[in-house]
């Protein structure tokens, strides 16, 4: 499995709002620049489907991520199957005026691990930037 987190400074409630609505997703679901989240579809439920369509900024290359959630705690947990039978789960831990989200998930075979954690690493930064910026507009 592969772990990585990050610490935001804003609200439980904001957080969460950001990690799980396609209208702030779109936004800072991004881990290579000459990518773009193009459309998001989130049912947030136990059985919901959520499925992200990524694509290159020149169009040459798409992709589906995709899955089911088997888990859902409000403002605490997600966890999921991806299509391809891969779990993974997200915590968010208050902190005081900050909160904790931690990834955990089961690697693919075909790409490295260290690569995937790489990957993983920048979208949560990305997702901890974007959060602090829209708080402090």
């Amino acid at each position: 499995m592969i772990t990585v987190h990050n610490t935001i400074r804003a609200s439980i409630d904001k957080v969460w709002d950001c990690w799980i609505l396609p209208e702030h997703i779109k936004n800072w679901n991004i881990a290579i620049e000459d990518w773009y989240t193009q459309d998001v579809e989130n049912d947030l439920k136990v059985g919901g489907k959520f499925k992200y369509k990524m694509a290159k900024k020149d169009g040459s290359l798409s992709f589906d991520f995709e899955g089911e959630y088997t888990k859902v705690e409000n403002l605490s947990l997600i966890e999921y199957k991806l299509v391809d039978n891969r779990i993974g789960r997200v915590s968010f831990e208050k902190e005081e005026s900050e909160v904790k989200i931690t990834e955990t998930f089961e690697p693919t075979k075909q790409d490295s691990e260290s690569m995937q954690k790489e990957w993983c690493q920048t979208v949560i930064d990305n997702f901890k930037k974007y959060v602090e910026e829209l708080k402090a507009h």
